[in-house]
This record gives structure tokens, sequence and C-alpha cells, in this order.
């Protein structure tokens, strides 16, 4: 068995400055890993709705190419305000401390990363925000092998929609056991 990657050292940072603040809620290292593989893929600007601490922004930093910008709004001014303290010396990367609607009329965006637990994510809400060949991923779903897809015995009608909107092509892709994201392709 070969020994685990190194964390890229911005990620490792985040995770120092959630932990500094306690927060516990953030993106896993299997969806990071694959954030930065699919950032390094993108041009133009990226923009991630739900900040926390910087985390997933760290991730999407470690894989974006020369040129490129990353936008992120967080709603809590105290987890906003450890990010852009991350971030303070990257001119590519923006932090706001403001509600994920705000990013509405900066896009769109060629990737666009959000927690699938946020309230307004459903595809019409979102579909506008990314290119056309944009990719959206939305993280925090626990795998189901069945279809239509259930969540705690009922529909989960936005992960039917996303995987069956006309305007995207998506898929499911598990990443851990117990963790599954969401990643759609605008047509």
């Amino acid at each position: 068995m070969s020994a685990r990657p190194d964390l890229p050292e911005v990620v490792e940072r985040a995770f120092d400055v959630s932990r500094q603040a306690g927060y516990v809620s953030f993106c896993r290292n299997e969806t990071g890993r694959l954030l930065a593989t699919l950032a390094a893929t993108r041009e133009g600007y990226l923009a991630e709705f739900g900040t926390g601490c910087g985390v997933g922004t760290a991730w999407l930093r470690s894989g974006i190419r020369p040129g490129t910008h990353i936008l992120t709004a967080e709603r809590d001014p105290g987890l906003a305000e450890g990010a852009q303290e991350l971030f303070a010396d990257d001119p590519r990367v923006e932090v706001l401390a403001a509600d994920w609607s705000t990013l509405r009329d900066k896009g769109p965006y060629s990737l666009l990363f959000l927690d699938g637990e946020s309230p307004g994510v459903e595809v019409d809400t979102i579909a506008d925000l990314v290119e056309p060949g944009g990719i959206v991923v939305l993280d925090n779903f626990t795998p189901c092998s069945q279809w239509p897809p259930l969540t705690l015995g009922r529909v989960d009608t936005l992960r039917e929609h996303w995987l069956t909107d006309e305007r995207f092509v998506g898929v499911e892709i598990m990443v851990a056991p117990d963790s599954s994201v969401i990643v759609a392709t605008r047509r």
C-alpha cells in the first residue's frame, strides 16, 4: 500500500483556519481532489457557494490554471473573515461575506461548486449561472444505487432533477463509501 500524498499547502492552511474556528463542516479530501482535478480543466471564473473557512476554495485553488479566478461567497461573517484572511495575498481568489445570490450578477462561471444541502440549489435557480460546457459540482450526498434516488425513505428530488434535467449531462460519483457528488455539465 502506498503512502497517502500530502495535501496541498493551501489546503493544509485552510484546515488550520477551520480548526481554529471550531468549524467541522468542510469539503472532504476525496471531493477536494475531484475539485482540484476539475478546476485544472477550466478557464475564466470559478465560483463556490458556501465558503465556510475556505477548504473547498483551497482545493479549487490548488488546481486552477494561470489566468483563472475563484469567487466564493459565505453568509456567516465570522467564517468569511477567516477565509478572507487565508486568501488575503492571493489575487486569484475573492471571498465575499454575502449570501450566494450575490454571485448571480457576476457569472456565468466555468465551474460552480456548492453544497447539495444548501437552500436554493435547484437546477432552475442555478442553470443560467454556468456557461455552456461549464460544470456544476454538488457535494454531500449519500450514495444511492436505486432509481429514483432515495434519501431518508423519500425520493431525493434535488438529485433526481440534477441527473435528469435536459440542460445538463450529469452523473453521481461515489467519492467514498459514505459520500457522493453530482457532477453536471451544461449542454
